[in-house]
């Protein structure tokens, strides 16, 4: 039985969502982007009353076409303002979104309880020492340093298993261990440092995968963030993200059809509501 920070996972009749709580200006969704602590509180709340299961907080966007890096200090002093306060309004277990070392050990000392690590643990070679300390939860993306050529779909499974053999080395159990194909940051060019180079078509990579996600996950539960990316942008023509809801939920849609377990999301309540409507449908379909 899978369970990310005691939450069970990776049961088909039970998609769970994951909501963002962004503390980085520079994020590429400014309505993502919450720093006074009263937002950050009403927000957190929100979210757990339209059906969030966990909340993820960043504190650096990890965007691959912006340049948003910023010291590990002013990161560290974002996120420490989110989770004492989320921590204050809700029970939702926290996840840190983040691939410092630093960074994320600051945010289990405060009561985060999951790691989200967008660079598969390959980017902080000092994450596995906190990782071997503290023993979270972890969510482990598909990453390389390297360009990736052939096979996206297999590629993708075969990075994401060197992220968890890396996460089982430290002590993780495997079914506290869920992973990400990355949707978005497989790039040819990139103006941040927390993307794979590949040598073909961004968007053609992003939807393969999405048909596939079943032959990526590999046993492991498999979450999904594609919420008002330029994935969304790309297939609308739409360069707004505040504008990409509608075509957010249609994919999402299609995730949780593919086999998503988890649903990284700006829009609780939009996602709620297509789990529910799958679910019911589903359940209607068995009963004929």
């Amino acid at each position: 039985m899978h369970k990310l920070a005691g939450v069970r996972v990776g049961n088909p009749n039970q998609i769970r969502i994951m909501g963002i709580i962004n503390t980085s200006p520079e994020s590429f969704y400014k309505k993502s982007v919450f720093t006074d602590k009263q937002t950050i509180a009403k927000t957190a709340k929100l979210m757990e009353e339209e059906g969030a299961d966990f909340i993820d907080v960043g504190g650096m966007s990890t965007a691959p076409y912006l340049k948003t890096q910023v010291s590990e200090d002013q990161e560290i002093n974002r996120i420490t303002n989110a989770i004492e306060t989320i921590q204050k309004v809700s029970k939702l277990p926290v996840s840190i979104d983040t691939c410092r070392a630093k960074v994320a050990k600051v945010a289990l000392q405060l009561g985060a309880e999951i790691i989200n690590d967008v660079s598969g643990l390959k980017y902080d070679k000092k994450m596995i020492d906190v990782l071997e300390e503290y023993h979270p939860s972890v969510i482990v993306c598909a990453f390389s340093n390297e360009l990736i050529r052939g096979n996206q779909v297999m590629q993708a499974r075969k990075l994401i298993n060197q992220s968890v053999s890396m996460a089982i080395k430290t002590g993780i159990s495997k079914n506290n261990i869920v992973v990400d194909p990355a949707l978005g940051f497989f790039r040819k060019m990139s103006h941040g440092i927390l993307f794979t180079k590949i040598n073909s078509d961004w968007l053609e990579r992003d939807i393969l995968v999405l048909k596939n996600l079943n032959k990526i996950k590999d046993g492991y539960p498999i979450l999904v963030s594609i919420s008002r990316k330029s994935f969304i942008g790309e297939m609308l023509n739409e360069r707004d993200p505040e504008k990409r809801l509608y075509g957010s939920i249609a994919a999402e849609t299609f995730a949780a059809l593919n086999g998503a377990d988890i649903i990284r999301t700006h829009n609780v309540k939009a996602t709620s509501d297509i789990i529910k409507i799958i679910k019911n449908l589903e359940n209607l379909k068995k009963g004929l």
